[in-house]
């Protein structure tokens, strides 16, 4: 799956909630702290890390593709 930038990055948070991962952004917060979430294939804690371009986020057996 990829997902296209509009603008230089995306939060996180926003991204698990955009593509429909997560209900809320309370549960994408959570769900990042926890550990659950991973990108370029290590575990990613911090729920506003900017994602850009050519990051790959993994969560539950999903992946996507920045573009």
């Amino acid at each position: 799956m990829e997902f296209k930038l509009s603008s230089e990055y995306i939060e996180l948070n926003k991204l698990l909630k955009l593509l429909g991962w997560v209900e809320s952004g309370g549960f994408a917060n959570m769900v990042i702290t926890e550990g659950e979430v991973a990108v370029g294939g290590d575990t990613e804690t911090r729920k506003r890390k900017k994602l850009r371009v050519g990051e790959v986020v993994e969560f539950r057996g999903k992946k996507v593709t920045i573009k």
